[in-house]
């Protein structure tokens, strides 16, 4: 899924009614009713749901600061806000690209100041218990940055960028054309200054008329706590720098958590095994159990069975967002039935055996410890 503004169009901090704006100029373009073209229908449905996102103020926040991981829980695209529009505004809205109809221009030039850069993405790897309590995390990013020579223009120092005689700063060109129905205008980009609006004749030495030199920089980014595979975090700003001084894009980073031998993550809730003697199992004991937090206390009630759970409360995962709420640790109990014993462990259970009235054959005590635990 394409960035929810860049879907829209919008910046990130275009206000409610910025957003609807886009919204419906881009839902009349694209509505299955007037748009026929292959996968209209599906940029429709996109367009729908970035809408549903960033008209809230509560689901844009989530969105800001998790990505589609914060707002994964939303249903598709539903076509709301579109009930006023009639047919005969998408019709309007469908031709409003031709040169105003009956004889009648369009307007606009082409945008030749500062534009915004391209958002980055970076994938991050973390190791299982960064993911669980996050914290700082310094990285390396390669991105492009504004020439501090040129300042952005390209410009070799004491010129500037002259404007394109062809499009006249416009960066598009014109050809009219009559028919029997009226005027209309095809514009296309300038061949002369590549939709530019400017040509650039003496290059900056230090970016080769680029305007942005390729940097790597150091940056510490914070990982929330319980933050999981796919999870996207936005770092603002961080992204390249745009064309002619525009300002940066962001950088969204894309975690992925290695595995643990010990441990398991299931939600919010972490799994493991613990291995206990039949004795143990048999009389309960208090022992250590290994946990993210370290080692805890664990009570093994006297009795207990193979494959029996016991829960760790609150020694689990946190919610993403709100770190004081935590899952829990769930111990499966594994029981260590030993293939070998001693000549007087052999008569101790010997005697165990005839005191419950269990019968022992070849083998000896392998039959009774076999009744106890169900195999």
């Amino acid at each position: 899924m394409a960035d929810y503004y860049d879907l829209l169009g919008v910046s990130r901090d275009a206000d409610k009614d910025e957003i609807k704006r886009a919204y419906r100029r881009l839902a009349r373009k694209y509505h299955p009713d007037v748009n026929k073209e292959p996968g209209a229908e599906e940029r429709f449905k996109e367009i729908n749901r970035a809408y549903e996102v960033l008209s809230e103020p509560e689901t844009r926040a989530r969105y800001d600061r998790f990505g589609e991981a914060g707002v994964s829980s939303g249903a598709g695209a539903a076509y709301s806000d579109f009930g006023d529009m009639g047919f005969a505004d998408i019709f309007e809205s469908f031709f409003s690209g031709f040169a105003g109809g009956m004889g009648q221009q369009t307007g606009g030039r082409r945008r030749s100041g500062p534009v915004r850069g391209d958002d980055l993405r970076l994938d991050l790897k973390l190791a299982f218990k960064e993911a669980i309590f996050g914290g700082e995390k310094e990285i390396r990013i390669p991105h492009l940055e504004t020439c501090q020579v040129c300042n952005g223009t390209g410009a070799k120092p004491g010129t500037r960028p002259r404007t394109c005689p062809t499009c006249n700063g416009t960066g598009q060109v014109r050809r009219a054309t009559r028919t029997p129905f009226g005027s209309f205008t095809q514009v296309s980009v300038c061949p002369t200054c590549n939709g530019e609006g400017q040509i650039v004749e003496d290059k900056c030495e230090a970016c080769g008329g680029a305007g942005r030199k390729q940097e790597t920089k150091k940056l510490k980014i914070t990982i929330p706590a319980g933050v999981d595979n796919g999870t996207r975090l936005r770092v603002s700003k961080e992204g390249d720098a745009g064309l002619r001084a525009g300002p940066p894009g962001d950088l969204y980073v894309y975690l992925f958590v290695n595995e643990d031998s010990q441990f398991q993550r299931d939600g919010i809730n972490i799994l493991s095994e613990m291995k206990i003697s039949y004795l143990q199992a048999i009389l309960g004991c208090i022992i250590e159990a290994e946990t993210v937090d370290g080692p805890v206390e664990l009570t093994i009630p006297p009795g207990t069975q193979p494959n029996t759970v016991l829960t760790l409360e609150n020694h689990g995962v946190p919610k993403l967002g709100n770190p004081v709420s935590r899952g829990d640790h769930l111990i499966t109990i594994l029981v260590d039935i030993p293939t070998r014993i001693s000549p007087d462990e052999r008569e101790l259970l010997e005697k165990l055996a005839k005191i419950k009235g269990e019968r022992t054959g070849k083998g000896g005590i392998e039959g009774f410890l076999g009744g106890l635990f169900g195999s």
